[in-house]
């Protein structure tokens, strides 16, 4: 399985913070934003991944990122023109896909909690599609899932007015290959868009689309508004410093996954110097 992490998008909903800057490059805490669906990403195991971005943008990532040779992993980039819609992602990356799955991991989103690695190493082999839902109190702002009273999803909207249930869909999605020549079939809603919760929906009127409620031990932000934003950082700032964990560090990630060897945690202490990040990863090298 590849992985696509798509990090486009304007960011108004942040304005005046990401006029010049890149909304998935902003710091939750203190790592940037794009850290932690990527290492979401590398708990599946997924070496593989591209990323989509602005024009203007893109340049910034490849400084941070590189080609992710320093995590083991193979880094990719690809332009979205224009905010044309999530389910875009799988036409900009048909070539990068090839004859392969892939998830799609959106630029913004934060995903934490106990056995995430595990649940998410379970969908690489994924016949059809799999996503998640989770309970919020505005789940007007996402794609909605309505069960049945078995609960069965029956239906998948994209920002209702009127949702027909509480269960919002996180930005992390597993495809089989289909995907690609499905997200040609998406027609853009009114909104201008090639949504995702119209993709999703094909797979499920196909009978071939998994849905997982995420349990109360997992927690999930979308930091698209300067509140979650704040409370996103607020969430890393205090589990980290009370558990002496790092959430989101992707040189971690690769060495706990053997992507990387202690030569390449050295090189990276030295590149993170005397900041806390620098001593984590140092802290990873004491017998």
């Amino acid at each position: 399985m590849k992985g696509i992490i798509l990090a486009g998008g304007t960011g108004t909903r942040l304005f005046p913070i990401t006029i010049a800057v890149s909304k998935q490059l902003l710091p939750v805490y203190d790592k940037p934003m794009i850290y932690y669906p990527l290492s979401v990403l590398m708990l599946a195991g997924i070496r593989e991944i591209l990323f989509i971005t602005t024009p203007h943008d893109q340049k910034s990532f490849e400084k941070l990122l590189g080609d992710g040779s320093h995590l083991g992993c193979k880094f990719e980039y690809a332009v979205q023109e224009e905010p044309n819609g999530l389910a875009e992602a799988f036409i900009i990356g048909e070539e990068f896909i090839g004859d392969d799955r892939v998830a799609l991991a959106l630029g913004d989103n934060i995903f934490h909690g106990n056995g995430l690695g595990t649940l998410l190493r379970g969908k690489i082999n994924i016949d059809g599609a799999s996503i998640f839902a989770y309970p919020v109190k505005d789940p007007q702002r996402y794609g909605v899932v309505e069960f049945n009273e078995e609960n069965k999803a029956i239906t998948i909207e994209e920002k209702p007015q009127k949702p027909k249930s509480k269960y919002a869909v996180p930005g992390l999605y597993f495809y089989d290959n289909q995907v690609v020549e499905l997200a040609k079939k998406v027609k853009p809603s009114a909104r201008g868009e090639k949504e995702i919760s119209t993709l999703n929906q094909m797979y499920l009127d196909k009978g071939k689309l998994e849905v997982g409620v995420m349990t109360r031990g997992m927690s999930w932000f979308d930091t698209g508004t300067v509140e979650s934003l704040d409370d996103a950082t607020e969430f890393i700032r205090v589990l980290q410093n009370r558990q002496s964990e790092m959430i989101g560090c992707v040189e971690e990630v690769a060495y706990l996954h053997k992507f990387i060897n202690k030569s390449e945690i050295e090189i990276a202490v030295q590149k993170y110097g005397k900041s806390k990040y620098g001593e984590y990863l140092q802290s990873l090298l004491a017998p």
